[in-house]
């Protein structure tokens, strides 16, 4: 029998879940390959992987896309991987360049720009980290995953958008969900997710294996990112899903 293919993001946010995978015996039927989000989409989509840790905002626009598990990436409150960085305060911010990386953030970008800061910006895609050295003046950009991790320290404002979200709203924000697009049996799953908590009993081991100058991996790991979904983050994400729909 073929294996089961899994993308999953290359950021460290992912590790805790990926190394509880690749340390059980799902890898006897499993293959791992990573990419950023916005292309485990793709790769979904047309098939050339069977699950994926997809962007929540993704997940509508995927054929026959279900969620497998209770796992994912999450925030209740500050996170630091995902901020909108600036130069100048948000009051004066005219153009916000989007991260090409995860469709999601840029959902949660223009969401929070339109309702909590009541603003209107022009939105700028972006196609490389180049980028970030376009964030002067009235120009802010977002910035996801390790990159994001690594820019606290060179932006006088850094809006860390799952903190503002639970400002806005009082609740937690979902980023990624497992994500498959056939039906998988309740053995597999019960086994996959096994292999997700294994990785979250080893934190403090992951985070001296991933660690960035300047960060403290195992706080980021410990009580910034949220891998179990829960009712209460379920909940983030179908206010998340019913304003994306409304954009």
């Amino acid at each position: 029998m073929d294996k089961i293919r899994v993308g999953a993001v290359s950021y460290r946010n992912a590790k805790p879940l990926v190394y509880g995978i690749g340390a059980s015996d799902m890898m006897g039927i499993m293959e791992l390959s990573y990419d950023y989000p916005a292309r485990l989409v793709d790769q979904l989509r047309v098939g050339t992987i069977d699950i994926g840790l997809i962007p929540v905002a993704a997940i509508p626009t995927i054929p026959g896309a279900r969620i497998v598990g209770a796992h994912g990436i999450a925030a209740d409150g500050k996170v630091g991987s995902v901020a909108l960085f600036s130069q100048s305060p948000i009051e004066d911010v005219e153009e916000v360049i989007l991260d090409y990386q995860s469709r999601t953030s840029v959902a949660l970008t223009r969401i929070l720009i339109r309702d909590h800061w009541q603003r209107s910006v022009q939105f700028v895609a972006s196609e490389g980290d180049e980028y970030i050295r376009q964030i002067q003046g009235r120009t802010a950009g977002l910035i996801i995953g390790d990159r994001a991790l690594q820019q606290t320290d060179r932006f006088p404002f850094v809006y860390d958008l799952a903190e503002i979200w639970k400002a806005h709203t009082g609740l937690p924000f979902v980023f990624a969900t497992w994500v498959a697009t056939r039906a998988l049996s309740p053995d597999l799953i019960a086994r996959f997710e096994q292999a997700n908590e294994r990785g979250l009993d080893q934190l403090e081991f992951l985070a001296d294996q991933w660690s960035l100058p300047g960060v403290d991996m195992f706080t980021y790991y410990r009580d910034r990112i949220h891998y179990r979904i829960d009712p209460s983050k379920k909940e983030g994400m179908e206010k998340f899903l019913s304003l994306l729909s409304a954009t």
